[in-house]
């Protein structure tokens, strides 16, 4: 026992902060590294390889959101995979007018804390069932499992969010609800493995970011709502 609590804080150690929801991943990761190591050496390195990419990957870094109001912030760490004018999907709650959509594609090896693109209260939250497509696909949007969520700041304008399942995702976390206030780039959910998310920017509203540019959730500027407004 005083041997497993010796390897599990060894590695929650270089890879604090692990975000709460990943404990029971790290430990049992780390329970079967022990076994591994008394049947055999090679399959013990495996196993303490396969622990440290588990705390690797549900590392949850403090994030600096930028000192400016009116503007929105990417809602996770990733490659933007695509910038395209979309109408929303009905989950959003939006209207039908066509909206600038930002997808950003998280790997295996990106921070999986989504963030709150802006400040505001939770108007919609909704889960959709579905599929587990490459979440790169154009298709994952309207097929995948997903959670919808509408975020309407303090002068009415409403932004959608959509953390979308991918290939090997199996589980979208969410930890607020319906009626909430979050600040921007506050903590919102989190995606188990690959996986994408979708921001809807208000209609009118040009993106100031590039396909193929990488984004810092809570941190990378999408847009400038002023420019909306003017």
């Amino acid at each position: 026992m005083q041997d497993n609590r010796s390897l599990i804080d060894t590695i929650m150690s270089i890879f604090v902060p692990i975000h709460r929801d990943g404990y029971k991943f790290v430990v049992g990761f780390a329970v079967v590294t022990l076994i591994l190591i008394k049947v055999s050496e090679p399959l013990g390195w495996f196993g303490i390889l396969a622990t440290i990419w588990c705390a690797y990957f549900f590392r949850d870094p403090e994030r600096f959101p930028p000192d400016r109001s009116n503007v929105v912030v990417a809602a996770a760490d990733g490659r933007i995979s695509a910038i395209e004018s979309m109408t929303p999907p009905k989950e959003l709650d939006l209207d039908d007018e066509k909206r600038v959509r930002i997808s950003i594609f998280l790997s295996v090896f990106d921070v999986h804390i989504n963030r709150a693109p802006v400040a505001g209260k939770i108007r919609k939250l909704e889960y959709v069932p579905g599929k587990f497509l490459n979440a790169e696909l154009d298709k994952a949007s309207e097929e995948n499992e997903r959670q919808c969520l509408t975020l309407e700041t303090d002068k009415g304008v409403r932004v959608g969010c959509i953390q979308i399942a991918g290939l090997i995702a199996r589980r979208i976390v969410t930890f607020v609800n319906e009626g909430d206030t979050v600040s921007a780039g506050e903590r919102f959910g989190l995606i188990r493995f690959g996986s994408r998310t979708d921001v809807y920017l208000p209609p009118g509203c040009e993106p100031l970011v590039k396909v193929g540019q990488t984004a810092i959730g809570g941190e990378t500027v999408l847009a400038d709502l002023r420019a909306e407004d003017g």
